[in-house]
């Protein structure tokens, strides 16, 4: 072989292999957003801060971030009928079930953590849901002195483009008990241990406990690395919880409670917290967060 010949295929060579190394570093990340959008109460419609009101602010909001996963927490009918309809290009999974087939209209109690992936960009692979209890698969089941019966809803995805699969799952804990805050986080970390431990997992939702408190750390001894401490720092950025006060929220005992955690082989990118509003509306009581993540 000629060397001019054997400097032109060394040279294609080390273009090509560039190209490969590129293409693998500038994969698209994901965007996953979690939204605890207030379950719809009378009560609040009085004070202005009902659905009605306030349910184009919130739509409005969560479209402004093109998110590719969108996990909410607090969806009773009305909000899933209407987010449904609105956001068209996406497959909504978690809401219909047994323990709300009862239940055509209003609060009973238990409000649902749907999930809406981009149908443009995912396969459905499969999904599923448990309720946090002694019970798992008795819809509607309560243990361990839970206010509220509670429940994980999860689905499993391929990225169309990469071929990649991936685990989401959505998830909001008890608000009072903190035996049953621990005892439904080490429920889900026990379930999702099913999986080897290199396998993408993404866990969002409203934990009801901060930073300090042993549901994190229960989720961080188990492999979980939270997103949003992963770009700023431990430093707790307070509340995610502000009463539709918005930014003029005081200072409270609990700082961020909204979170989302990944584990295998996940890189995250990006994380912020959403204090968006619209003329002097928020779309919820809650902050809402989003991270973007790399399927590696």
């Amino acid at each position: 072989m000629k060397p001019i010949r054997r400097f032109y295929l060394f040279t294609l060579f080390l273009f090509a292999s560039g190209l490969l190394v590129y293409a693998g570093n500038t994969a698209e990340p994901h965007r996953l957003m979690s939204c605890n959008i207030r379950v719809a109460l009378e009560e609040d419609e009085a004070k202005g801060f009902g659905w009605n009101n306030r349910k184009e602010c919130c739509i409005q909001v969560i479209k402004s971030y093109n998110p590719d996963i969108i996990c909410l927490q607090e969806v009773i009918k009305i909000q899933y009928l209407d987010l449904k309809k609105e956001f068209e290009d996406y497959t909504v999974f978690g809401f219909e079930g047994p323990d709300m087939d009862a239940f055509p209209e209003g609060y009973q109690g238990i409000a649902k953590n749907i999930i809406l992936f981009s149908k443009n960009r995912y396969e459905y692979v499969s999904a599923g849901c448990y309720w946090l209890s002694e019970t798992p698969l008795i819809a509607g089941s309560k243990s361990w002195n839970t206010a509220r019966a509670r429940h994980c809803n999860w689905v499993r995805l391929k990225d169309k483009s990469s071929g990649k699969e991936f685990r989401v799952l959505d998830l909001h804990l008890d608000h009072v008990s903190q035996l049953a805050k621990e005892k439904q986080t080490t429920l889900v970390m026990t379930e999702s241990a099913q999986y080897q431990s290199d396998f993408p997992q993404l866990l969002a939702g409203d934990f009801n406990a901060d930073m300090q408190n042993e549901v994190i750390r229960i989720v961080k001894k188990d492999g979980w690395i939270d997103t949003f401490s992963t770009i700023h720092g431990e430093t707790e950025p307070g509340r995610t919880t502000h009463g539709f006060q918005g930014v003029n929220v005081k200072p409270g005992k609990t700082g961020r409670i909204d979170f989302i955690f990944s584990k295998g082989q996940v890189k995250s990118v990006s994380s912020e917290i959403v204090k968006d509003e619209i003329n002097g509306k928020y779309p919820s009581d809650h902050f809402f967060i989003y991270t973007d993540v790399i399927i590696k």
